[in-house]
């Protein structure tokens, strides 16, 4: 779908047509999500883009514009990377059972997965469990495969059975089982401190590339892409959970071992389908986490995005809930078996 020069633009006739049938079965699978979401007592809801902040995450990046009031005078805003922060408000503000199909922006990002404008499904359960999510997702997956007629995925050779049993992994069995590496030897107490030179001198044992300046998390993630994803829901889905409370982003500590959060992500196919959190609510933690964020952010790329205080405010009022995202061009991808996510978008950016 990369236009080149002399190849027709996209929304020539010929290309048009052989992306309809991609096209139609995101109609299709949006109106099934839509009935299973009402059915389960969600009300629907539209967060707005722009924001004051755009999320606080170190290696997401913003589209950044101004608001211009009448007077000529002007303020910072964004366009949303998720809508998390507004639905969060939304929860404090009583709201119990939400979704969204959400537009979100994510500049720097474009792939056979990634677009720089694509649309997230949220939905937020106040006063339920993670795991609910767990099987909110499956079910939708699932939910997706049986509306297409398909009984298996397929990505790039890959393929898995979205109606199996999913494999449930955490995160440090998957480190044990695929790098060959104690992943909880080198957590500690303190989330914002894990022990770089344990998990270095380990990396460096197994082959992995470690140079100098490498923190805990530049190495967690290389040996994450390198050895750990690519196996993730093979033949059947992968649940990967209980990530450490350091890469925990809006997560919870689990209650039995700090050092862990409540987060997990699907995956088949070795594509990551969702992102899901048991909801920290402290907000003095998630104000730490952010700036630990935007100082990553700041020393690698330069710049850094605001807090939204309105958002930290609305945390301490917010009930316990849980709350994912899933990729919703990335399920009828596989759904479907488009090629890329340019052929299940009605005009590609």
């Amino acid at each position: 779908m990369h236009e080149t020069a002399g190849e027709s633009p996209w929304w020539s006739p010929e290309r048009h047509l052989a992306r309809r049938p991609f096209l139609a079965a995101r109609g299709e699978i949006k109106r099934a999500v839509r009935t299973w979401f009402e059915e389960a007592g969600f009300t629907e809801v539209e967060c707005p883009a722009l924001q004051v902040s755009p999320g606080n995450e170190a290696h997401l990046h913003a589209f950044a514009t101004e608001k211009v009031s009448p007077d000529g005078s002007s303020v910072p805003r964004y366009l949303h990377t998720s809508p998390e922060f507004t639905a969060k408000k939304l929860l404090a503000a009583g709201e119990t059972r939400i979704f969204d199909f959400a537009r979100v922006f994510r500049n720097r990002e474009k792939g056979a997965l990634h677009s720089c404008e694509f649309t997230l499904l949220e939905w937020y359960r106040a006063n339920e469990p993670y795991e609910q999510l767990m099987d909110d997702a499956v079910a939708l997956m699932r939910l997706a495969a049986a509306t297409l007629g398909r009984d298996r995925f397929v990505w790039r050779g890959r393929t898995a059975d979205p109606f199996a049993e999913p494999e449930k992994l955490s995160v440090a069995e998957a480190f044990s089982r695929y790098a060959g590496i104690d992943l909880l030897e080198t957590l500690t107490d303190d989330p914002g401190a894990p022990d770089r030179d344990g998990l270095a001198a380990k990396a460096a044992a197994r082959g992995y590339r470690v140079v100098a300046d490498d923190s805990w998390t530049d190495i967690y993630s290389r040996i994450l892409v390198e050895s750990i994803e690519p196996n993730l829901g093979m033949d059947r889905p992968t649940i990967f959970y209980e990530y450490p409370t350091c890469e925990a982003a809006l997560s919870r500590p689990v209650a039995r071992d700090p050092r862990l959060a409540e987060r997990f992500e699907l995956y088949a196919c070795g594509v990551e389908l969702a992102n899901a959190f048991g909801e920290l609510t402290d907000p003095g933690e998630q104000r730490r986490r952010f700036v630990e964020e935007m100082d990553i952010k700041e020393r690698i790329y330069g710049e850094r995005y605001p807090i939204d205080e309105d958002f930290l405010a609305a945390l301490a009022h917010m009930p316990e809930a849980s709350g994912i995202a899933l990729g919703f061009e990335r399920l009828v991808v596989l759904a479907s078996g488009a090629r890329s996510i340019e052929d299940v978008v009605w005009a590609p950016v």
